[in-house]
């Protein structure tokens, strides 16, 4: 996709009529676990603020504003199209978000399902620090912005302060290849700073600075766990965690946006043609990825980084895009 396009599809959000319509790396067991977790909390009648670092276009951000309750407030801080506070940052950015994350996308994907919007901090995480939130008032956080060390060890120290005893913190990214910084940030949190896994997934980290074997007995117990996700057990330094693994068998499909009825009353030929622009949209970010894996890599290892890393229908079509 040109980037006249997708100056023009940024400008011009597109009306996602299901979750998936919205673009982003938000896959079915993680879906499935952040609906799990927030579940939980209600049944057991936790209350408290929810917290987003890194909101891409808004997938999970929809999810979790769907467990909001009143006289909660879910908060969203992201740069969007703001420039970003350092030069590594802005690389990152250019890498992997530049052309396609706009403050109005987000806001566009995310009122399809909600009548309001979250609280939005169009800023780096790092004005949360410092008092900004209310500590202890948070249950639930998730870090999905920066991948850089320095900045993943200080999103979990605002997440550390903002949660309260049992609330769960999950960290994106935490054992990618082309995601070390998260990774180290994780571990050295679990390792010194007293943060204690509750789950793994491919892609997340589920923790928590309070007791895990709450959580973890209803998950090894399946309360309310989809039939496809399976769960081993693992020993860490002592304590255990939960690897889940599995297929979407059992995992009920997110409720449809408000605009559902008006895309399924569209000519096939219109729906076919957003779904080919948002594909291509998608493949554009992963050849842009790939190749800068391949600038900074061995050119073999970064073959294998991309088909690691990369979802299989994205990796066939960059395939296909090499064959020409």
């Amino acid at each position: 996709m040109t980037d006249t396009a997708l100056q023009g599809e940024s400008q011009q959000p597109g009306e996602p009529a299901v979750l998936e319509d919205v673009p982003g790396w938000f896959w079915d067991h993680d879906r499935h676990s952040f609906e799990w977790f927030l579940d939980r909390q209600t049944e057991w009648g936790v209350t408290g603020d929810l917290l987003e670092m890194g909101a891409y276009l808004g997938r999970s951000a929809i999810v979790i504003g769907e467990h909001l309750r009143p006289g909660e407030t879910f908060t969203v801080c992201d740069l969007f199209d703001s420039d970003a506070p350092d030069a590594e940052n802005s690389s990152e950015m250019d890498i992997s978000y530049r052309k396609t994350l706009t403050r109005s996308a987000f806001e566009a994907n995310y009122l399809s399902f909600h009548d309001e919007l979250p609280d939005i901090i169009q800023a780096p995480t790092s004005v949360l620090a410092g008092g900004r939130l209310p500590a202890g008032a948070h249950r639930f956080v998730h870090i999905d912005a920066s991948h850089l060390y320095e900045h993943v060890v200080g999103d979990l120290q605002v997440a550390r302060v903002a949660l309260q005893d049992q609330g769960v913190v999950v960290l994106d990214d935490y054992r990618a290849q082309h995601t070390p910084g998260v990774a180290a940030a994780t571990w050295e949190a679990v390792f010194n700073h007293g943060l204690k896994p509750i789950m793994l997934t491919e892609c997340k980290f589920y923790g928590t600075w309070g007791d895990p074997e709450p959580f973890q007995r209803d998950l090894l117990d399946r309360v309310g766990l989809a039939s496809g996700c399976h769960l081993s057990t693992e020993t860490l330094n002592g304590r255990q965690l939960l690897r889940m693994t599995g297929s979407s068998e059992g995992i009920r499909p997110f409720r449809a946006s408000r605009h559902r009825q008006r895309a399924a009353a569209q000519p096939s030929a219109s729906r076919d043609s957003l779904r080919a622009a948002q594909d291509e949209a998608a493949l554009d970010l992963a050849v842009r990825r790939a190749r800068a894996a391949e600038a900074r890599r061995p050119v073999n290892v970064a073959k294998r980084a991309a088909k690691d890393l990369l979802p299989p229908v994205v990796t066939s079509a960059i395939r296909r895009a090499r064959r020409g």
